[in-house]
């Protein structure tokens, strides 16, 4: 079996995007849109809409060495639903994205980790947003306690992290990078490049 290659002309990899104009519809401290008068890939006239993220998403699973994770339980405005997902928060973009995973990991379960080790780096919603997100694999974890902001009312709750996976598979977690981050780990220890022993 011979493998396939495409090749492709690298102006396809170019801005097809031409902007006429563009104003700013509505800025506050998290978030910003901007619309844009554009002419379209294919020559049309349209709009744009883009929002812009002030901060960077920071995501966090931990594990322990017996096989555990922790999830944090919270009401979604945006979603009107409850929604199980891993450690999240928003970090400075000045500052380095594994400071401010620390930071939320302690603020949301109260625990602190030793090894730190980058996951994923992915963009969500990159059709209408600029929202950059980085998750972490947290390992050698002390429990402290949890200092959440007061716009959190959270439940956490530790697991083994194969009944994270098959909430996943379930449908009962449905956040992006709580998803992302528990597949790519599963993945992980299926191929040995990661253990909890």
């Amino acid at each position: 079996m011979s493998a396939s290659l495409y090749f492709c002309d690298m102006s396809e990899y170019r801005n097809p995007w031409k902007i006429l104009a563009e104003r700013v519809i509505y800025d506050n401290p998290w978030i910003g849109l901007t619309e844009y008068e554009v002419i379209n890939p294919g020559g049309g006239k349209g709009i744009y809409g883009k929002v812009r993220f002030k901060s960077l998403a920071i995501g966090i699973l931990p594990l322990d060495d017996q096989g555990n994770t922790w999830l944090v339980g919270q009401y979604r405005f945006p979603l009107e639903a409850y929604s199980w997902e891993i450690p999240e928060g928003g970090g400075d973009p000045v500052v380095p994205p594994v400071e401010s995973a620390q930071r939320e990991l302690l603020e949301e379960t109260g625990l602190v980790a030793r090894n730190w080790t980058e996951l994923m780096e992915m963009h969500l919603s990159n059709s209408v947003t600029d929202e950059q997100a980085f998750i972490f694999v947290a390992r050698g974890l002390e429990q402290r306690e949890a200092m959440p902001e007061e716009t959190e009312q959270l439940v956490i709750r530790r697991l083994p992290f194969e009944e994270a996976y098959r909430m996943v598979e379930r449908g009962e977690i449905t956040d992006a990078m709580s998803v992302a981050a528990i597949q790519k780990v599963k993945l992980m220890l299926l191929q040995g490049q990661l253990s909890f022993a």
